[in-house]
C-alpha cells in the first residue's frame, strides 16, 4: 500500500496514518507538537508502544473498519509517557485495513485563552509589585537604619533584643524587595544548551537535597537556544526546588526535554520550540491555586515567600517563552516552552531521544 502524504505535513491537524498490524507509518509535525514525540522516535513502531493502550480508542478503531465509514471518539483520555491528554479523535479506514487518527484537543482554544489572560494579568500585577518594592525600599532603609542608631545608644541587653528584631525583620523584607527586582537586568543572549541549564540545576539541587533522585529523560538532538544563561538557570531551578520540596527532598523528580513544532507562545508563531519539564510526583497543587500560582506572594507550601514561581515567570517570558502547569494528586508537571530562532533549526532526520536511567548518586 502506498503511504504518501503529500500536504498533511502543514495541517494543524494531528494526524496519524496506522497500517493493518496498527503500526505507525506516518505522524505530521502537529503530532509531534501534540503528542511530545518526535516521527525518528515513533514511525514503524506499534501505537501501543506510543501512547498507553486505550481500549475506548481500540474500539473506536474497529468501529471505523467493520462499519467501513468514519468513527468519532470524544473526550477521549489519552496517556503518552506521563502526559494525560483529553482529545477528540476521528477514525477513517483506508483500504486494506489502514487508518488515518486525527487527534483534536478538546477545549484546547478555552485554555489557551485563560493562560494568555492569566499571563497579562500576572504581568500587570509582577509591575504594580515592583513600582510598590521601590516606594518601599528608601523607608525600610531608614527604619533599619533608625533602629541600629537607638541600639548604639541603649546599654541595657534586654532593650538591644528588641532593636534586633527590628533589624533583622529589616534586612528579611530588603531581601524579598530585591529578589523581586532582581530580574530588571536585561538578558545577556548567548547560544544555550539547555541539557547544560538542566545539569548545572541538577547539581545543584543534589547538593542541597542528597536523597533526591533526579531522572533525566532528554532529547539529545535539540539544537541551541538564544537565551541568558544565568537567568535560565534561576527560573529552571526556582521550579525544580518546588518539585523537590513537593516530594520531602527524597522521591524523584524528573527532567525532560522534547522538540514542539509549529507552537503559539506569547502570540507569536514559532515553527519549533522546546518544551522542558519538571515532574515530581508529590501531593499536587491545589485545583483552586492553580490559576494563581504565579502571582507574587502566593504560595501552595507552609512557609513559602511565594516569590520563586513568579521570578521564574518573569525570566522565562523575558525569553519569549511561557510556563504550563497541570497537576493532580500523584503528578505535578510544569513544562516550559522556550522558542528556537530560525537560525537554531537543525535537520530534524538526526533526532534522536535518549532516557538517562537513575544511576546511584542521583
Amino acid at each position: 500500500m502506498n503511504f504518501a502524504t503529500p500536504g498533511l505535513d502543514i495541517l494543524a491537524t494531528a494526524v496519524l496514518l496506522l497500517d493493518p498490524e496498527r503500526h505507525i507509518r506516518y505522524l505530521n509535525p502537529a503530532a509531534e507538537n501534540l503528542l511530545g514525540v518526535s516521527a525518528h522516535h515513533a514511525l514503524n513502531r506499534p501505537l501501543s508502544s506510543i501512547i498507553r493502550p486505550c481500549p475506548d480508542l481500540e474500539r473506536a478503531v474497529d468501529a471505523a473498519l467493520k462499519e467501513g465509514v468514519t468513527f468519532t471518539e470524544h473526550q477521549l483520555l489519552v496517556e503518552v509517557g506521563e502526559l494525560a491528554l483529553t482529545l477528540n479523535v476521528t477514525v477513517t479506514p483506508l483500504e486494506a485495513e489502514a487508518v488515518v487518527l486525527e487527534f483534536h484537543p478538546a477545549g484546547n482554544s478555552v485554555r489557551i485563552a485563560r493562560e494568555e489572560q492569566a499571563m497579562a494579568q500576572a504581568q500587570t500585577v509582577h509591575w504594580l509589585l515592583r513600582q510598590l518594592a521601590h516606594e518601599i525600599r528608601n523607608p525600610l532603609g531608614g527604619l533599619r537604619g533608625a533602629a541600629q542608631l537607638l541600639e548604639a545608644e541603649l546599654n541595657g541587653a534586654e532593650l538591644t533584643e528588641y532593636t534586633q528584631v527590628i533589624i533583622q525583620e529589616a534586612n528579611r523584607l530588603q531581601d524579598l524587595l530585591d529578589r523581586w527586582l532582581a530580574p530588571a537586568r536585561r538578558p545577556d543572549i548567548r547560544p544555550v544548551n539547555v541539557h547544560e541549564v538542566l545539569e548545572r540545576v541538577r547539581s545543584l539541587l543534589l547538593a542541597e537535597y542528597p536523597e533526591l533522585t533526579i531522572r533525566r529523560d532528554y532529547d539529545v538532538s535539540l539544537p541551541e537556544l538564544q537565551g541568558d544563561l544565568e537567568q535560565l538557570i534561576q527560573a529552571v531551578l526556582n521550579i525544580a526546588r518546588n518539585a523537590a520540596q513537593a516530594v520531602d527532598g527524597q522521591g524523584e523528580v524528573v527532567f525532560r526535554t522534547r522538540a514542539v513544532r509549529q507552537v503559539t507562545l506569547a502570540m507569536k508563531r514559532w515553527r519549533l520550540a522546546i518544551r522542558l519539564d519538571i515532574i515530581d510526583h508529590g501531593p499536587g497543587i491545589p485545583e483552586d491555586m492553580q490559576d494563581k500560582i504565579f502571582f507574587p506572594l502566593v504560595s501552595g507550601r507552609e512557609g513559602g515567600s511565594g516569590v520563586g514561581l513568579t521570578l521564574a515567570q518573569s525570566l522565562i517570558q523575558r525569553h519569549g517563552g511561557v510556563i504550563h502547569l497541570s497537576s493532580e494528586p500523584g503528578h505535578t508537571c510544569f513544562s516550559i516552552y522556550l522558542p528556537v530562532q530560525e537560525s537554531g533549526v537543525r535537520d530534524q532526520e538526526s533526532e534522536k531521544t535518549v532516557t538517562h536511567p537513575p544511576t546511584p548518586d542521583a
